[in-house]
């Protein structure tokens, strides 16, 4: 019943929307497809947020909706626009506005950052299926000795690493496996077992803002900023690491020394046994042959020419020939995430491809406003958001309406490094919204645990957060973008 309601209450919403008369909604020249692409926004929105059904099945429904109702497949449903031909033509009835090619929604579908997504998800299942994750756990863990902070400072480095190139959720389910003896060792009494059990949600979270494919909003974000038909930027793999590795690292030794500050060790030691061993057979060489190979790629695009998105491909093509990567393997890619970040792509090509974007661009004073507010603000606004709902399904739903925001005051974003800086923010804002455990996947499977009271959750997530999206700012403004 409760699912119900809130299916209802979208799509009432919704409907209302839909038929509001377009001069109620304040925006010079708006057109009814521009208004059917605010209500399918409006549904989304609520869908996303109150989650009745899985957040990735808004984003293909959404889909669906507008390619029955918004683009030219739809034609025959479009009363008084269309030529004797049969061919749509928006001079009959200028404010029916022009329909949205209907490849153009579904080329969303094999976006080129749905391709490096799937790239990421394919290194990982391998990674995982031949134990190369767990070698490079075991190898890494193994320079920071058994004193305990040091033992705490290696967990948050190597979930850090992994969730680089793997999903956070995976790599915090790996972990938290590794973990489990280790936080036996503590005593029951002693504050350490909290400082270990939450340095694997911080570190998941915090890590995936490392690479391009380290999380869905970053991914979100690149496609806009990188868009030939849009911004254009040519934001590079390498590049993307360059600058955000040190904010990332900047910001887990923050979140060691917190943790060592609030939840001291009573014991001084911790011995540390990780199973699992990479086998002895070519499969296995052609993995950590490829993996390197790849991330190499990855980030010296800028060097070699070869368009990161392409690199993501080579795993795939490889592992698939070579019989690496079988049909039951690519049943366990994350295809939710990939038609979640899809719906978000989508949503944009309804602002620009309908002229919605400018329409709005155009009606909003966007050169009284301080550039400065419009960055900071929508920052904490998704950082809010993000800590009720999918940091995913906030940066599919923010992104694009900030997009068409910072086009309109490109000059005066342009001293704090322009479009990117807003686009970014809003990519870490919601990687570092962590106070609770359904503000992300990461943090649930730590608090399912047993060991975090969800008291020391926020705390923590507030503390840390608050410090990563002040770093995040600063540094972004400071080198203009990237």
């Amino acid at each position: 019943m409760n699912k119900l309601i809130k299916i209802a209450i979208s799509l009432l919403l919704f409907l209302v929307v839909w038929n509001l008369p377009i001069d109620s909604f304040g925006i010079n020249g708006l057109t009814t497809i521009e208004q059917r692409i605010i209500a399918i926004f409006v549904l989304a929105a609520t869908m996303w947020i109150m989650e009745p059904i899985p957040i990735w099945t808004t984003s293909v429904g959404i889909m669906v909706i507008m390619l029955l109702t918004t683009s030219t497949s739809m034609c025959n449903l479009f009363n008084g626009v269309l030529n004797p031909e049969g061919k749509i033509d928006p001079s009959i009835d200028p404010t029916f506005g022009t329909p949205i090619k209907y490849k153009a929604i579904m080329a969303t579908f094999a976006d080129p950052i749905i391709m490096l997504f799937m790239g990421g998800f394919v290194l990982a299942i391998v990674a995982s299926k031949y134990k190369l994750d767990a070698v490079i756990a075991k190898n890494i863990l193994k320079p920071f000795g058994s004193q305990s902070k040091f033992v705490l400072l290696g967990f948050i480095t190597v979930t850090a690493l992994c969730s680089m190139f793997m999903s956070n959720t995976a790599t915090a389910a790996m972990m938290l496996t590794i973990l489990t003896p280790v936080l036996a060792q503590l005593p029951e009494s002693g504050k350490g077992r909290i400082a270990m059990a939450l340095s694997i949600p911080i570190a998941a979270n915090v890590g995936g803002i490392g690479t391009p494919i380290g999380t869905p909003p970053n991914a979100v974000a690149i496609g806009y900023l990188n868009n030939p038909e849009g911004l254009n930027l040519g934001i590079s793999f390498g590049n993307w690491m360059l600058v955000m590795i040190p904010v990332a690292i900047i910001i887990l030794l923050f979140a060691w020394v917190l943790l060592l500050k609030m939840f001291p060790f009573s014991q001084k030691t911790i011995q540390i046994h990780v199973d699992g061993e990479m086998e002895n057979s070519w499969k296995s060489k052609v993995v950590s042959i490829t993996f390197a190979l790849t991330i190499l790629l990855w980030v010296t695009d800028r060097w070699t020419g070869i368009n990161s998105n392409v690199v993501a491909l080579i795993p795939f093509a490889v592992f698939g020939i070579t019989g690496i990567f079988s049909k039951d393997d690519f049943k366990k890619i994350d295809w939710d995430v990939l038609w979640l970040v899809a719906g978000g792509f989508s949503l944009g090509v309804g602002l620009e491809d309908t002229g919605l974007a400018k329409h709005m661009v155009n009606s909003i004073p966007f050169g009284s406003w301080s550039p400065l507010l419009v960055i900071i603000g929508s920052g904490i606004l998704c950082c809010v958001m993000s800590t009720f709902m999918s940091n995913s399904a906030t940066a599919a739903l923010l992104i694009p309406i900030l997009a068409v925001v910072g086009k309109g005051m490109e000059e005066q974003l342009t001293g704090f490094g322009g479009v990117s800086t807003l686009l970014i923010g809003l990519a870490l804002s919601a990687s570092f919204a962590m106070a609770l455990p359904i503000s992300t996947p990461p943090n649930a499977l730590a608090y399912a645990k047993g060991f975090i009271k969800q008291k020391d959750m926020a705390v923590v997530g507030i503390i840390v957060g608050v410090f990563a999206l002040a770093l995040g700012y600063i540094v972004l403004i400071s080198l203009k973008g990237l």
